[in-house]
């Protein structure tokens, strides 16, 4: 009872941060409020005779991707049911908001227990798929008291999670309330063990099977060649303030004809794409560049949403950012997929991925100027090494796909959904 005071009451002080935040100004913190207005009549109108559902949550826009392959799997096997799909935070919903893979798209409403009541009831879904995390109480205690089926996929687990705390009781006991777990790794599923959870399997994770169809899906982006024109390109994505003031140092040093640089930045709010234009003078906006008729500059810096997955195969280094902050790296396995060597910062003890391809020699961490200088003046210069690099990322990815399959294997195995 006290850990759902608790629980309630850090619900309510987010809930007012996030109004706070919103009334002074806060642009993801007013979408966020905005998207959730009056959520119960717009659900009750889109979802009106939709029939049967099976209902995919992920917190953003990386969940999302990590939880599309099965998605998208789900929607060819057993296309007698609706797919409704929910995102927490704003950068994913706003991006994906239009995605014609789901039938119905909607932000999450608040965890308390009238909202996950009213939800559910308006939702009915046959099964609920939760990727990677978002362990909401009031909602998944529902789901359980309809009986509904509920797994959680690509899920990651470490000791110093709440779970496996004296005083975590509650939360593990939302684990039990789970029909199936399916984890990423064996540490996972050894701490699980250990903490009573047997309902769970090791399936990996199925961002390799996202990415490896995206390597298979790839189209050719004619404005990106036409930038790049024959030059030896470094790509950087998803990077924050520190991955690009190491990067604009390098460059300043080591901006040699035949080189260019392309960076996707992780924020593109106007402000940041400015800063990111003085710290590479010269540099070219792709939403300029591409009505552009002049020679290319050596910087292009990527001011939209939705590209880089793309841009990674036109690389001969990649970059992945983030590996400079307190939550660590982006996505590596998108560049990997791709056979290019891929470079990070330190920060990346959460992502088991990481670790596997360093020890795969599919890339390389970086900790400053020097680390970076010395890992890309390494490959750039020397086309075998950059090339045998690249191919043992891509292997890296190749051998440790399958997530999905297991995981759609076990969907028909239980009959938790019928064909038509």
């Amino acid at each position: 009872m006290a850990a759902t005071i608790i629980y309630n009451t850090g619900i309510q002080i987010y809930r007012a941060g996030v109004a706070l935040a919103a009334a002074t100004g806060n642009a993801k913190a007013r979408r966020w409020e905005e998207g959730r207005h009056n959520w119960r009549e717009h659900m009750q109108r889109q979802l009106a005779g939709a029939g049967q559902l099976v209902w995919v949550h992920a917190a953003s826009l990386g969940e999302f991707e990590q939880g599309r392959p099965i998605l998208e799997s789900i929607r060819e096997q057993y296309p007698g049911y609706k797919i409704l799909l929910t995102f927490f935070s704003p950068s994913g919903y706003e991006v994906r908001k239009d995605y014609k893979g789901a039938d119905h798209i909607f932000y999450l409403p608040l965890d308390t227990a009238r909202n996950a009541r009213d939800f559910i009831a308006l939702v009915n879904p046959s099964l609920a798929i939760f990727i990677k995390y978002e362990f909401w109480y009031h909602l998944l205690t529902e789901l359980y008291r309809r009986q509904v089926p509920v797994l959680l996929v690509s899920g990651i687990f470490r000791p110093g999670q709440i779970f496996f705390k004296p005083y975590g009781g509650m939360f593990r006991s939302l684990l039990r309330r789970l029909t199936h777990i399916f984890v990423q790794n064996d540490q996972s599923l050894e701490l699980l063990k250990q903490a009573g959870i047997t309902h769970v399997s090791l399936a990996g994770d199925t961002r390799f099977d996202r990415v490896w169809a995206l390597r298979q899906e790839a189209r050719e982006l004619p404005v990106i060649e036409r930038f790049i024109a024959g030059r030896q390109t470094v790509v950087a994505g998803s990077t924050w303030a520190e991955d690009e003031e190491l990067l604009a140092a390098w460059w300043q040093q080591h901006a040699y004809p035949g080189r260019c640089l392309i960076i996707a930045p992780h924020e593109i709010e106007p402000s940041h794409i400015n800063k990111l234009m003085e710290q590479f003078p010269g540099a070219q906006r792709f939403t300029e560049w591409v009505n552009m008729n002049t020679t290319p500059a050596t910087v292009l810096i990527i001011d939209n949403v939705g590209m880089l997955s793309l841009l990674y195969r036109y690389a001969a280094v990649t970059y992945v950012g983030g590996g400079f902050g307190k939550d660590g790296i982006h996505n590596i396995l998108e560049p990997a997929t791709y056979s290019k060597p891929v470079l990070f910062g330190p920060v990346f003890h959460k992502y088991p991925e990481a670790a596997a391809l360093l020890a795969a020699g599919g890339g390389a961490t970086v900790k400053d100027l020097d680390t970076l200088t010395a890992q890309i003046e390494t490959l750039l210069p020397d086309n075998l090494a950059c090339m045998q690099t690249g191919e043992r990322a891509g292997q890296y990815v190749a051998d440790n796909k399958g997530a999905t399959e297991k995981i759609l294997q076990y969907i028909q195995e239980k009959r938790f959904l019928t064909k038509a």
